[in-house]
């Protein structure tokens, strides 16, 4: 029996046939533009068939088919996902009714990629993990004794929501001084440009051929091993609210490890120096151990994996 895991995105569906923790087979599927439930269903349907053909097997070869989704999902499995025009609608029971002897679950996307790590990466052989993805946003992911934990109502996880400060533009979601606002790719950019439009000069305007629009979270970890002064303002707050952002996790769910992932861990080298020492020193308790700091192992192949493990 195999495992399907499908990871839905914004812009592609992606699914994969994982066989001990390896994925063998692979289909993906953009997104349409009026996408809502009907759309979604049909588009899993898709790459189902298509890793089925691939593999030249039946779906009564199935053992799970396991779902990760950016969105909040209740413990009926509805889903509400704004960027697929999901409003509530009952994802779960309806991939029952079209595979009803197969094991159906579907989870958060941040969950799912918490998943992957703990089953098979950098959270491997530890009972409660917390996964940060810093990347447009800041998702969240708990792993508890094994299982990821959502909370009642589905927003458990939703850790790129702490309130941290206030700051300077208001998250998506309305609220000011969100985790967010401050640790992801798009607070990088939006510092950086707001320094640049007080009259700061730097190395990134030049990255950027004298656009701010086209700056990028890269371009300022780029100036600042050139020891740019703005990249320098820019990093260094960044650090300070993750440092916050971690140690408020730390204190209210006391992890073992804390993995971080996302396209901003790509400059692990920048973000974790001094980090842990900072934690150990301002963490209450520190005697009786703190949460170990590590860099996720798996990028665009967690949601595949994690989803394939529920």
């Amino acid at each position: 029996m195999y495992n399907i895991g499908i990871d839905v995105g914004g812009t592609s569906i992606k699914a994969g046939l994982v066989e001990d923790g390896n994925i063998t087979v692979k289909s993906s599927r953009d997104v349409r533009k009026a996408c809502g439930f009907k759309e979604v269903i049909e588009d899993i349907e898709y790459v189902i068939d298509e890793i089925l053909k691939k593999k030249k097997i039946k779906i009564e070869d199935i053992s799970t088919i396991g779902i990760g989704i950016p969105g909040v999902v209740d413990k009926t499995g509805c889903v509400n996902c704004v960027n697929l025009g999901l409003k509530g609608d009952p994802l779960e029971l309806k991939l029952k009714e079209k595979f009803p002897n197969i094991k159906i679950v579907v989870e958060n996307d941040a969950n799912v990629a918490a998943v992957a790590e703990y089953k098979y990466g950098s959270m491997k052989g530890y009972d409660i993990g917390v996964m940060l993805t810093l990347g447009t946003g800041v998702g969240g992911g708990i792993i508890i004794n094994g299982k990821p934990f959502s909370g009642a109502h589905g927003i458990g996880s939703e850790i790129g929501h702490i309130i941290l400060d206030s700051n300077f533009y208001t998250c998506n979601c309305g609220n000011n001084g969100c985790f967010e606002t401050f640790c992801s790719a798009t607070a990088i950019i939006r510092y950086a440009q707001k320094l640049i439009k007080e009259g700061r000069e730097t190395l990134i305007f030049n990255m950027a051929k004298g656009d701010i629009e086209k700056i990028t979270a890269k371009m300022v970890f780029d100036a600042y091993k050139k020891d740019d002064e703005v990249a320098r303002d820019v990093v260094r707050r960044f650090k300070e609210y993750l440092l916050k952002g971690i140690m408020s996790v730390i204190h209210f769910i006391d992890p073992e490890v804390i993995s971080i992932g996302g396209g901003v861990s790509n400059a692990s080298d920048i973000i974790l120096e001094g980090l842990e020492e900072k934690i150990k020193k301002r963490v209450i308790y520190n005697g009786n151990g703190v949460a170990k700091i590590v860099i996720a192992e798996f990028k665009n192949d967690a949601g595949i994996l994690g989803a394939s493990a529920l």
